[in-house]
């Protein structure tokens, strides 16, 4: 299988989704468009495309001028039934490309939180095999209403709608369930200074993080992505 990643920020890796790619032995093909890297013109000569995450928001098209390209990408996979995955900024494109509303702010996660499956979920094919409630990596402002004829499959406190099906497989992830305990650690390094100034007392309490939520998010973030690879 050949699978398109579309990175969208420096150090906003494919973490878990990359270790079951690895597995399922794709070939990843992957563009940073956001450094002028161009994209394909359409879902010809891939099997799966990957949206990745940012610190961009959604409707950000002036910073980004390739998100309305990106959007009608996105689309040609989702209607030929190729599989599709959005992560954060991903799944806010997402819902972008098939009319959903994109909420700028309001909507603050930063660090493990608990996320609940809806009832759908335990019928669906990347989420059944999960537990109701699970902690997982959230790092987000922005959140987003729901496109036309989307399933909702898994919601929080904070924003209602954590992830989403269309169709077959084009599936929308606000958390970040790529990021494992030590991708967890890199970001935290990679970006010390921007979250200490939102979340001073983020690096002494990350062992602690960690040490309550890793393993059940890691394993979590995991099986979803096995899980959605098998979906390719």
């Amino acid at each position: 299988m050949r699978v398109l990643v579309v990175q969208n920020f420096d150090n906003e890796g494919l973490g878990q989704i990359g270790a079951a790619l690895v597995e399922a032995g794709a070939d990843i093909d992957l563009r940073k468009p956001y450094r002028g890297e161009t994209l394909p013109d359409d879902s010809a000569e891939h099997d799966a495309i990957v949206v990745l995450g940012g610190a961009q928001n959604a409707l950000d098209d002036e910073i980004c001028p390739y998100f309305p390209a990106l959007l009608d990408l996105t689309r040609d996979f989702a209607d030929k039934d190729r599989s599709v995955l959005g992560i954060c900024l991903g799944s806010q494109l997402l819902a972008r490309a098939f009319g959903g509303r994109n909420q700028i702010g309001g909507a603050t996660e930063f660090g493990w939180h608990k996320v609940s499956l809806t009832p759908d979920a335990k019928s669906d094919p990347v989420l059944a095999a999960l537990p109701e409630k699970f902690p997982i990596f959230e790092w987000h402002d922005d959140t987003f209403g729901l496109p036309e004829n989307a399933v909702r499959l898994a919601g929080s406190a904070v924003a209602e709608n954590q992830a989403f099906r269309l169709g077959r497989a084009a599936y929308g992830f606000q958390f970040h369930f790529e990021v494992d305990s030590p991708m967890a650690r890199d970001w935290s390094a990679c970006f010390a200074s921007l979250i200490a100034e939102r979340h001073p007392d983020w690096a002494d309490k990350l062992d602690d993080e960690i040490a309550r939520n890793g393993p059940e998010a890691d394993a979590a973030g995991l099986a979803i992505a096995r899980a959605w690879v098998a979906t390719i």
